[in-house]
């Protein structure tokens, strides 16, 4: 699943895809913004950790993306 997550004052959003289920990804997100000085920290699908100030966190978007489209569409 792909998770885009928004950083305050950064140029880019961080994507990353994940291996969780979108009901894991939201728990994670709900219980790091439970703590005004927590950290939102998320796994993708390679093992790496991405860890982000819920302070400066934007918006998380949660979607499954577009799997398998490959050319021109009309």
């Amino acid at each position: 699943m792909e998770v885009k997550i928004g950083v305050q004052h950064a140029n880019r959003e961080l994507v990353i895809e994940s291996g969780e289920s979108a009901d894991k990804v939201e728990k994670a997100v709900t219980t790091a913004l439970s703590d005004a000085d927590g950290v939102l920290v998320l796994s993708d699908s390679r093992g790496r950790k991405v860890m982000v100030p819920v302070s400066k966190l934007a918006y998380v978007e949660l979607g499954g993306g577009a799997v398998g489209q490959v050319g021109f569409r009309s």
